[in-house]
């Protein structure tokens, strides 16, 4: 017969087979036996030959080997079938395949429907063929020559920037459409022995950012699920005018102390009120005060009264405490002729201010504490009636704060609705809150009930020390190493943004808001940070995870809680402290100086270790003012959950500058000009395991030590990096039932259900279209966002 060319199963190769006789076949049937034992490399060959030899068998015989099936070519054949028993089952199977047969679009082999390979696999030269021996299909990559027995997976993405060798990327994300073969545990199924690397080629690389912080510290906070927030997203637009709005509201503060009452607006006043307003606002706007009851802040109402009616400041000399004397006496006559004031009041202010003025011209050579002594006496004669003749007019500066506060706070909502009418998201629905608010978390960053709109880009100018970043041509600038520092709290808690192009917006938006609410050269007071130095301690001794009082840019912690939840979320914040409420965990406390807002502070201290049975500790720093001492200060040494407290000196301790995000490092560190005082209030069962032992107290105030920072610093640049702090925490046990751990998982992810209390079932919140629950976890910051969502614990 004539030649017949035919499909391998190895690829297609196509070879000319002689016809031959019944009588061959016969023959080769029972060689070929002796064959496959001496020579079973030649058995791909061997098959295919045999299967030849039956079909002209066939067709010579008809009847002879009813059983052999005519080949046909693969890429016509609809289903592989099993070779006859009879003249192939001796034959051993095939060690490899020489060549890929590629299966047509749209084939069905084998019961196994085609798709096919996603753009981006084609590109990376893989392509899906059929396999005749294990009758599934099998994937061939034409550029490397590997083959793989399941969908191939996409290199993984990173940052030509940061990671230029991709060295720090996580695992591949899977790709591709259709049903997937069954997967060996533990990774692909390499079709060669050869083609197995070493085990140690795929881990990943750590990058752990050096800095005046510990990222990698996992909390040990639980938390009761929430719903997700109702605030918009922030916007380059919205909070633009929200800051200009601001601006002018502060600015309008300043005139009217001015033209009302002659005097400057107080220090830091104007700061203190939104802080005050917040601790009792109930409106939309995360900034503007707009839903407070009363309307009259009492903070600014007292601020404002004590500089009336000029400021009392202490003087360095005698002469500047005689000066003072004079211009109290004389504004204090002047304010009360220009009023219209009661007629006991106008007598005796200027009774006693004509009285201080012949005592000055009578008294030669008085010191320092005569001069100090009748000022105080002045002032004790004269601000009462000053006060009452002032009120109306104080208190009306206070309401017109607040209603164009109330005003303006309209104006920003107004635009963020415009905003979300362009987006295309006007019409949409919040997502509703979790089913049940009674599962017990680890606590997560803020989520969003709305979905983010697109934001506009943002110019990226980046300096030998500083990047600034400009919108509109407003500027603002932020070191490099803090820049990174948000860079990689947003990997770790930013869900809804992988591929970072919303990032440089966020972060403008974030430092516009804060250098805003601060102001320019002032309300540095209200961020200082505890040093490096003191936080390792409070973490290694103490358990300590989480900040109450903190922001992006001075957080020591991943994990904390801030003023602002919409600027600061997508970088770790947990919203505001006073709406969040824990259930367990060791947290610092070192509030901005508010009394309203240290007063509500203590008062949540103080329900929440009412409340909770679990290990809870809060460890206070408030600054010691006696004179008088505010009531938060009262308040807290009377607490029944007071362990212990300690008093650090004025000047013998540091602090870390509010702007330390734009300011060189060595201006960082700061004196303290008062004493600072350390409260831990701790239910009993966080005494048990964390508790103010005389060793952990020393610790603390050795740590605190001016100058420990610095030689800190200077002896890693000498010694090798040091230790993670957070891998030895040395706590007391906590009595727990008999079937129960003694204590919580270091790791929360990784920890099994069967380390914590029984007491605490704890379990993850429902994620949302828009954001992802966040668990802790100290994987890489530069692993996909997949890796960083909820795991059931």
């Amino acid at each position: 017969m004539k030649y017949e060319n035919m499909n391998e199963a190895s690829g297609g190769k196509q070879e000319p087979i002689n016809t031959t006789s019944t009588w061959d076949v016969m023959s080769n049937q029972s060689i070929s036996s002796v064959a496959g034992t001496m020579h079973h490399h030649h058995h791909h060959h061997q098959q295919h030959h045999l299967h030849h030899q039956s079909s002209i068998m066939q067709q010579e015989s008809g009847s002879a080997m009813s059983q052999v099936i005519v080949p046909t070519p693969v890429k016509l054949q609809a289903q592989i079938m099993p070779p006859a028993p009879n003249i192939v089952d001796h034959l051993t199977p095939m060690v490899h395949l020489s060549q890929p047969v590629p299966i047509s679009q749209g084939a069905t082999l084998g019961g196994f429907s085609d798709g096919e390979l996603s753009q981006e696999l084609q590109q990376q030269g893989w392509k899906k063929f059929w396999s005749k021996r294990e009758n599934r299909p099998y994937f061939w990559n034409k550029l490397t020559g590997e083959s793989l027995w399941v969908m191939p997976q996409l290199k993984p993405q990173f940052d030509p920037i940061t990671d230029p060798l991709g060295i720090c990327g996580g695992a591949p994300v899977p790709l591709g459409n259709g049903p997937l073969p069954p997967v060996t545990p533990g990774g692909s199924i390499k079709r060669r022995a050869s083609e197995d690397g070493n085990p140690a080629g795929g881990v990943i690389k750590k990058f752990m950012l050096a800095g005046p912080w510990d990222l990698e510290v996992p909390t040990n906070v639980i938390i009761y699920e929430r719903a997700p927030s109702n605030l918009l997203h922030i916007h380059p637009d919205a909070e633009a005018l929200r800051c200009s709005l601001l601006s002018k509201l502060r600015i309008c503060y300043q005139e009217l102390c001015h033209t009302r009452e002659s005097i400057d607006d107080p220090k830091d006043s104007f700061n203190r009120w939104l802080m005050e307003r917040k601790v009792i606002d109930c409106g939309s706007d995360p900034l503007l005060p707009s839903q407070c009851f009363p309307e009259i802040s009492m903070s600014m109402y007292r601020e404002i009264m004590n500089d009336i009616p000029i400021k009392i400041v202490r003087p360095k000399f005698t002469g500047d405490a005689r000066k003072q004397l004079s211009r109290y006496a004389e504004a204090a006559k002047k304010m009360i002729e220009s009023r219209s004031a009661s007629s006991e009041s106008r007598k005796v202010v200027k009774w006693n201010a004509e009285d201080t003025f012949q005592w000055l011209r009578r008294t030669v050579g008085a010191n320092f504490d005569d001069f100090q002594d009748r000022l105080g006496h002045l002032k004790r004669q004269c601000q009462p009636h000053l006060t009452e003749t002032v009120k109306a007019s104080v208190e009306g500066i206070c309401l017109k704060i607040y209603h164009l506060s109330t005003e303006y706070a309209k104006k920003v909502k107004d635009k963020n609705n415009q905003i979300l009418k362009d987006n295309g998201l006007g019409d949409v629905i919040p997502l509703g809150g979790p089913a049940s608010t009674q599962r017990k978390v680890w606590c997560y960053p803020v989520q969003f009930s709305l979905p983010a709109p697109r934001l506009p880009q943002v110019d990226y100018l980046p300096e030998r020390e500083q990047t600034i970043l400009r919108y509109h041509g407003d500027a603002m600038c932020i070191n490099n190493i803090h820049l990174t520092k948000l860079e990689h709290l947003y990997r770790y808690n930013c869900f809804d943004d992988k591929k970072f192009e919303m990032f440089l917006p966020r972060v403008w938006c974030a430092l516009k808001r804060y250098q805003t609410y601060l102001g320019l050269n002032e309300g540095h007071a209200t961020q200082m940070a505890l040093p490096v130095t003191v936080f390792e301690c409070l973490q290694r001794s103490f358990g300590v995870t989480f900040e109450c009082f903190a922001s992006p840019f001075n957080s020591y912690f991943r994990q904390y809680c801030s003023a602002f939840a919409d600027t600061d979320s997508y970088f770790g914040s947990r919203g505001p402290f006073l709406d969040f409420r824990p259930v367990t965990g060791s947290f610092e406390a070192n509030p901005p100086y508010c009394e309203e807002l240290m007063e509500a502070m203590v008062n949540h201290f103080e329900r929440l270790l009412s409340d909770s049975t679990e290990p809870l500790s809060f460890i206070v720093f408030l600054p010691e003012w006696r004179d008088p001492a505010p009531n938060a200060l009262i308040k807290l040494e009377g607490s029944h959950f007071k362990r212990k407290q300690v008093v650090v000196p004025a000047m013998e301790h540091e602090y870390r500058h509010g702007f330390q995000h734009i300011l060189p490092k060595g201006e960082v560190n700061i004196r303290a000009v008062h004493g600072t005082l350390v409260v831990w209030l701790q239910n009993a069962a966080g005494t048990a395991r964390w508790g103010p032992t005389e060793e952990r107290v020393e610790a603390l105030l050795e740590a605190w030590r001016p100058g420990r920072e610095r030689e800190r610093d200077r002896q890693e640049l000498l010694s090798p990096p040091r230790q993670l702090t957070h891998q030895t925490i040395p706590s007391t046990p906590i009595p727990l039932p008999p079937n129960c751990s003694s204590t919580l998982p270091t790791n929360p992810v990784a920890a099994p259900t069967s380390v914590l209390s029984t007491s605490i079932p704890i379990s993850h919140p429902t994620t949302s279209l828009n954001t992802i629950v966040s668990s802790p976890t100290t994987s890489s910051p530069t692993s996909p966002m997949s890796t960083l969502a909820a795991h059931p614990i």
